[in-house]
């Protein structure tokens, strides 16, 4: 998508090199245990570094929210569904008492917990079909997934939307973002051309959400921005681990990361210690 971008735009010529990550081969384990978010971005960043590629493409929604000093988010494709689809049952109610959902969100796994505290979760870790070949071997009953990587993959039919009211996404879900070097003035250029102005927006206001929260991979955390005019309107919640408790927020304005700073001031503030505790590093 990048790749065809770019060249629409400008008429370059463009290589993909693809970088297969620590993310990408550690698959048995929850990202929280074996170093977070950087597992999908320091073999990119280094690649960045070395000169050996001119930009990376990023899921954004697994991009820390700290970034190097020398890298920059340089733009933004237009959002996809930020939804997760429900795989293996039309709802969440319609799971069966005590029933078995994977997953290896935290974010996730409280949503579920706080609408179904019958539930059990257990991790699930891997691609699309990994994760829908442990579903059809019995290992759960349900699983979520992201509804833009699903499209993306044409798999249109797979599962059910769950609504946003119902489960906030992830901070960035359904976000491509392209980094490249901060001194690389002509690429941030070729980048800045095909920025999509809203979505980058949007996307950088719940990245300051998660900043100013010091949220990490542990943290369960949902949040939307939408941008309508010139004004942005960001929702969030923050759950305890276990689901069984929560606190909610929303708030609209024009600057999107003073917003983020005062609704996550807020939040904090109205949370309980179980939810403070995932926040704050």
């Amino acid at each position: 998508m990048v790749r065809d971008a770019l060249i629409a735009m400008h008429g370059v010529s463009v290589e993909i090199v693809e970088v297969r990550t620590t993310g990408d081969r550690v698959q048995d384990r929850a990202l929280a245990e074996i170093g977070g978010k950087a597992l999908w971005t320091k073999e990119l960043d280094r690649a960045l570094a070395d000169r050996a590629i001119d930009c990376a493409v990023h899921s954004m929604k697994d991009v820390e929210t700290s970034r190097p000093a020398g890298i920059v988010i340089a733009a933004l494709l237009e959002r996809a569904d930020v939804r997760d689809r429900l795989v293996g049952a039309a709802s969440l109610s319609a799971i069966r008492e005590r029933g078995v959902v994977g997953t290896s969100s935290p974010r996730r796994r409280a949503q579920v917990l706080r609408a179904r505290p019958d539930l059990s979760v257990v991790l699930f870790r891997g691609n699309v079909d990994t994760r829908l070949g442990k579903l059809a071997a019995g290992e759960a009953d349900a699983t979520l997934l992201a509804a833009a990587g699903l499209d993306r993959l044409g798999r249109h039919e797979v599962g059910t939307p769950v609504p946003i009211a119902g489960m906030l996404p992830a901070p960035a879900q359904g976000a491509v973002g392209i980094e490249c070097r901060a001194d690389d003035a002509r690429m941030r250029d070729l980048l800045a051309a095909i920025d999509h102005a809203s979505t980058s927006r949007a996307v950088r206001c719940e990245r300051a959400l998660l900043a100013a929260l010091d949220a990490t991979c542990h943290s369960p955390v949902g949040a939307l921005a939408t941008v309508a005019g010139d004004r942005v309107v960001l929702r969030a919640e923050l759950l305890s681990e276990d689901g069984a408790e929560h606190v909610a927020g929303e708030t609209s304005g024009v600057d999107g990361e003073a917003l983020a700073a005062d609704l996550a001031r807020d939040l904090l503030a109205r949370a309980s210690p179980a939810v403070r505790a995932g926040f704050g590093g």
